[in-house]
């Protein structure tokens, strides 16, 4: 049902200029997100999740691999979660995937800082991450019981990757910016 609606949503918006899979995506996700409410809401809690996600990737013990030599810690399973989404993202818009990059980048240092913290007798940063993951997708869920919609990401789970970017795309629709 989900690819209905997005090849429905790919049809051509005029005589010769097809919609690009990303529009089309951000125009189905919207589909559930039209109560300002609920926008506000997901303004505050998709990067939460996006955060702490990152986090809870982060904290997964990552093995020693010898070949990687001095730069082992540079690796870890978030890494994986930062290569995975940018390409993902890139497929869909290079200009969005670079600003996604930089905001993985300025939430790698936080996590740093975080892991830091925890180091010195802070709390852990999986229970940190836990906690902000449980609270920001309690805040999704009262968005879109306030929206009276269900989630899109409950039709198609590539929804749990677009809210970042759909989010982006205002901002750069605000100024401007093609993407």
């Amino acid at each position: 049902m989900a690819n209905q609606k997005l090849k429905k949503a790919n049809q051509t918006s005029g005589p010769t200029t097809p919609k690009r899979p990303v529009d089309a995506y951000f125009d189905q996700y919207a589909e559930s997100h039209q109560n300002p409410t609920n926008k506000l809401i997901h303004w505050i809690c998709v990067p939460l999740i996006v955060f702490s996600l990152f986090g809870l990737l982060w904290a997964i013990p990552f093995p020693y691999v010898k070949f990687l030599g001095s730069y082992n810690g540079f690796f870890n399973w978030a890494s994986f979660g930062i290569a995975f989404s940018i390409y993902y993202y890139y497929k869909l818009s290079p200009v969005l995937s670079y600003v996604m990059f930089m905001v993985l980048m300025l939430f790698s240092y936080l996590i740093v800082q975080l892991a830091g913290w925890e180091h010195n007798g802070g709390p852990a940063l999986w229970l940190l991450s836990l906690v902000i993951f449980v609270i920001a997708w309690i805040g999704q869920f009262i968005g879109h019981n306030i929206e009276g919609k269900r989630p899109s990401f409950l039709t198609d789970l590539k929804f749990l990757l677009i809210g970042p970017i759909w989010l982006l795309h205002f901002i750069f629709k605000k100024y401007g910016v093609k993407y």
